[in-house]
């Protein structure tokens, strides 16, 4: 009789993760429940909620009657995680950290961890997503080192695992595992991935999760929490004082603490003036934040995005892309934003004059950057760091990271989730 199956599975104290357990022992696998601590920060009563958090964990396990382990990524989460995120907004571009974290500590960390340390079979999170492998598929997955360089063997034979939505499209969570690596994703379950959160709430009230059911869900950057945003990040960045100037007459409307707390596309928040204004350009030499007035303002589009280095999820292009240097795709630069139909394209692009960086794409409207007219609202001004493609065939996920572009969101980077 074959052994059951070990999954090592992230339980972060919520709910989520709880029936992500749950529905894993019922399936009747060896389950293994595990807390990361990434970091450590007070609530507004001066508690930990990290210590919160373990303890909701741990009684989750105890109801399941699984294992409970607690590891600490707090240096990991420092150095991999909340450096980027300051040297990323220094530099004038708003990160995602929640993809980063994903990537570096979820899924690199945590992943190495419960298959070397504990001998998992596969790994599971409470995410909301899917990927193109059954259950059987997973635990048939061999450990394949990755080459040393950019390129594999091309005589190797291996077929990438995709990164597919979610059923329940309004908690989706595929946007933030958009960098995570082949290796990580062709060993991991999802057990939320064809349900709705409707539902996974019954079944926690079904199965004694009570004290996880009532919590609250977490949103915004687990290390910030309810501190004002730009308070916080002047903490650790210095101060640049600044003016904000209009981008229609060059008048100057009000002053800044620093031109790199603002994302293309947000709205500034300009005192002493009644109506909205919105970031179109920043100068980081002069401190200066372009703004325009009103939503539609044409400043606030563009039809061309310019990337750095792709993350694909399988690891290379599409065929499609390969073979023509252009194709069609799918489009979102923040979490729930609805999918709008795109092209890529390699290599340069009309009206470019420079190289476009090694394995870099271009991204822009149908009509083609040639031909748009100018004024024409094709690419609002405000994809952020881990904006990403969704192909046509099976819709699986195709990512980048726009290393080296002034990214966007609203100031603080959108759609944040507790990461942690």
């Amino acid at each position: 009789m074959q052994a059951a199956r070990h999954v090592v599975c992230a339980v972060s104290g919520g709910v989520d993760s709880a029936v992500a357990a749950l529905l894993l022992r019922r399936r009747g696998y060896q389950v293994t429940g595990v807390f990361m601590r990434n970091w450590d920060p007070l609530d507004e009563h001066g508690v930990c909620t990290a210590d919160r958090d373990c303890e909701d964990a741990y009684r989750v396990c105890q109801i399941l009657d699984i294992p409970f382990r607690q590891v600490s990524y707090v240096k990991e989460y420092w150095n991999d995680v909340f450096s980027d995120f300051l040297n990323e907004y220094e530099k004038g571009r708003t990160p995602n950290p929640d993809i980063v974290c994903n990537k570096h500590i979820k899924f690199r960390c945590f992943f190495n961890y419960a298959v070397d340390n504990l001998g998992a079979d596969a790994v599971a999170t409470g995410h909301y997503a899917r990927t193109s492998l059954e259950d059987e598929e997973v635990f048939q997955q061999k450990h394949i080192k990755r080459p040393e360089g950019l390129f594999r063997n091309r005589f190797e034979v291996r077929n990438a695992v995709k990164l597919l939505q979610a059923a329940d499209s309004f908690k989706d969570q595929t946007f933030f595992l958009s960098q995570v690596p082949q290796e990580a994703l062709r060993r991991t379950l999802f057990p939320l991935g064809e349900l709705t959160k409707d539902f996974v709430k019954k079944i926690a009230a079904e199965n004694r999760l009570h004290h996880v059911l009532q919590k609250k869900e977490s949103m915004g950057i687990c290390f910030i929490g309810k501190r004002n945003f730009e308070n916080f990040i002047l903490e650790y960045l210095q101060p640049r004082p600044g003016r904000f100037i209009s981008i229609e007459d060059n008048k100057v409307l009000g002053t800044h603490k620093g031109w790199f707390l603002y994302t293309l596309g947000q709205r500034a928040n300009i005192g002493g003036l009644r109506e909205p204004w919105y970031v179109v350009e920043k100068d980081g030499a002069k401190g200066d934040v372009l703004v325009a007035p009103r939503t539609d303002h044409p400043a606030l589009y563009r039809d061309l995005l310019r990337t750095g280095r792709v993350h694909w999820i399988a690891e290379e292009p599409p065929a499609a892309l390969v073979r023509d240097k252009m194709m069609a795709c799918h489009f979102r630069f923040r979490h729930q934003m609805a999918l709008v139909r795109r092209v890529l394209q390699r290599g340069r692009v009309p009206g470019q004059w420079e190289d476009p960086a090694s394995g870099a794409i271009h991204l822009h409207t149908a009509e083609g950057p040639e031909n748009s007219q100018r004024g024409h609202r094709g690419l609002q001004r405000q994809p952020g760091p881990g904006a990403r493609a969704l192909t046509e065939a099976e819709r699986p996920l195709q990512s980048w990271r726009e290393e080296g572009w002034d990214g966007a969101g609203p100031g603080e980077p959108t759609g944040a989730q507790h990461c942690c």
